[in-house]
Order: structure tokens, then sequence, then C-alpha cells
């Protein structure tokens, strides 16, 4: 798996409206209007459509 990348202002917004803390999630893809999510410590995935 790809590592993930800090999220951008605009992205962190947009985490913190799906009420998740966006010191914890790291942006693993941007595809069309998801985002796909990684957990920094359980690796978790989430996908939350980008407005």
């Amino acid at each position: 798996m790809k590592q993930g990348k800090r999220p951008t202002r605009r992205e962190k917004e947009l985490i913190e409206k799906y009420r998740l803390n966006p010191s914890n999630w790291l942006v693993s893809k941007r595809n069309g209007g998801m985002l796909t999510l990684v957990h920094r410590y359980t690796n978790s995935v989430r996908q939350i459509p980008a407005e």
C-alpha cells in the first residue's frame, strides 16, 4: 500500500466535517469525488466523499 500524505487545509476541513480528527488521518488516494483516508496508528481505511 502507498504511504499516505498529510491532508491539505481544505481536506482537513472536510475530514472534520465527518467528525474525524484530521491529525490522525492521512490521505492515500484522491480519486474523482472520493478521498481514501488511512489512520496513522491503526492503519484502518475509510472513504469519504470529496465535495
